[in-house]
């Protein structure tokens, strides 16, 4: 599995987290496209630099490719991110949304709050959501009704 992070400056301290986390689940394949630091960044550059990594690589890369976006809430971030077409990018909060967010809509880009969601909570979040499968069956058929939707108004 390849993971793509990213995060704005209220996200950065957990992003660094998240990435020794990583790491101690044998997960070495992680491209950090920033921020690098507490200086203030604006968010949606940053969502857009993990939304579109995932995008390029999912078709070439020979794992799955996922992505995962911190910001202070979560919300802007992942608005941001479900921009691109081709991404699916869900804010979780808990372990529950996490894997309804595989399960049911096979999203591609998880996003976490760093100012609403505890550190190690986190850390759980990641782990259910780079775990847990599409569910496929049903699912499919309405996760092919969002991609229509997103085929209709990406012209």
């Amino acid at each position: 599995m390849k993971i793509i992070i990213g995060c704005d400056h209220a996200g950065y301290e957990l992003k660094v987290r998240i990435i020794s986390s990583l790491k101690e689940m044998g997960i070495d394949d992680i491209e950090d496209v920033g921020t690098y630091s507490t200086d203030s960044v604006d968010y949606p550059d940053q969502a857009l630099a993990v939304a579109e990594r995932v995008v390029e690589l999912k078709d070439v890369c020979e794992c799955e490719v996922r992505g995962i976006l911190i910001c202070g809430t979560g919300i802007g971030i992942s608005i941001a991110a479900n921009k691109v077409p081709g991404i699916r990018a869900a804010n979780c909060h808990d372990k529950f949304t996490a894997q309804m967010a595989r399960e049911h809509n096979d999203a591609s880009v998880l996003a976490i709050g760093a100012k609403v969601v505890d550190p190690f909570l986190a850390e759980e979040i990641v782990r259910t959501f780079l775990k847990t499968k599409h569910a496929g069956g049903r699912h499919s058929r309405r996760v092919q009704k969002i991609v229509d939707i997103e085929k209709k108004y990406s012209k």
